[in-house]
């Protein structure tokens, strides 16, 4: 139990530290190719701080504990839209001036609910390439809006995030992203070891833990990039990061697990899993479209839905 318990929170750590190498890297690497720095911001960012996600969820699915790699992902959703976004918003009013809720919102938030429609019946190949599908479609939106709008708040916040005033080697970057991305991966294994280790000795479902100990680890990159974009007053940034990486759990991960581990154990994730994830994801972008701002009672309200939500998932 022990050993479960050590190479668990190696995991965490690990994980925290390297995917932070892996999303300034890519970032930055993005930057020094000419990007567009908005579809840096909703796209490149939101994929970075999805790796850990990806990989855990992508290896559970590959050593058939589809459950756990599906709990993930809701968790990872859900913990993104209240116990991040509502930790951020509990530090200060959380304004959003760019064209990510007119875009990625809604892109995201049917991103979740293809996802949910799909997982029930099991992720099957043909799911996977499904999701695989409807990743491409968004991205191509993305990357339009991105190209086609004018000045946008959120290209400034990502030249302050990458710190656009300094010259970067493009070879040191390649090497911390490559860093970065075989640390969140050795991450990735722990987690993924201690967990399913410490489901069969604690007689948990693999699914309960996926959602609530794997997903808030997995999301730790998103809480780290989010109390720094709100620290350093960047709340486009902030908001665009959490849209895109539920954009990315649900499209993403979600095909990489129908083509890993297609419908293995799917079945039994419960549906309360489900329901909360949608919930959540709709509820938040209805808050965050109020006067286009997130303030301190609606971020409180977030974090009660994610602690009203924990015993209703351990208890189903």
């Amino acid at each position: 139990m022990i050993v479960l318990l050590v190479g668990f929170g190696l995991g965490l750590l690990l994980l925290g530290k390297a995917s932070d190498y892996f999303v300034v890297g890519s970032a930055r690497l993005a930057t020094g190719l000419r990007v567009s720095p908005v579809f840096i911001g909703v796209a490149v960012i939101g994929f970075g701080t999805s790796a850990p996600e990806l990989l855990v969820s992508g290896l559970a699915a590959a050593q058939d504990r589809s459950e756990l790699a599906i709990g993930n992902v809701v968790g990872s959703n859900v913990a993104n839209m209240t116990l991040v976004l509502g930790t951020a918003g509990m530090m200060t009013v959380v304004p959003v001036r760019s064209a990510v809720l007119r875009w990625e919102a809604p892109l995201s938030v049917a991103s979740v609910v293809a996802f949910a429609v799909l997982v029930p019946g099991g992720l099957s190949v043909v799911d996977g390439v499904v999701l695989l599908g409807l990743l491409v479609a968004a991205l191509s939106l993305l990357l339009r809006a991105a190209l086609a709008g004018k000045v946008d708040p959120l290209a400034g916040e990502v030249a302050q995030y990458v710190d656009g005033t300094i010259q970067y080697s493009l070879r040191a970057e390649v090497v911390r992203t490559g860093l970065g991305l075989v640390g969140t991966l050795a991450g990735a294994q722990l987690l993924v070891w201690g967990a399913s280790g410490l489901a069969a000795r604690l007689g948990v479902p693999p699914e309960v833990i996926g959602f609530t100990l794997v997903a808030v680890g997995t999301s730790l990159p998103e809480l780290v990039t989010a109390v720094q974009a709100q620290r350093h007053g960047e709340p486009d940034l902030l908001v665009g990061n959490l849209l895109g990486s539920n954009l990315f759990n649900s499209l993403a991960v979600g095909a990489v697990i129908g083509l890993a581990g297609p419908g293995s154990g799917a079945s039994t994730v419960p549906a309360a899993q489900i329901v909360v994830m949608v919930a959540t994801s709709l509820g938040a972008w209805l808050l965050l479209a109020n006067q286009a701002r997130l303030v301190r009672w609606e971020a409180g309200l977030l974090l009660v839905g994610y602690a009203v939500s924990l015993p209703l998932i351990v208890l189903q």
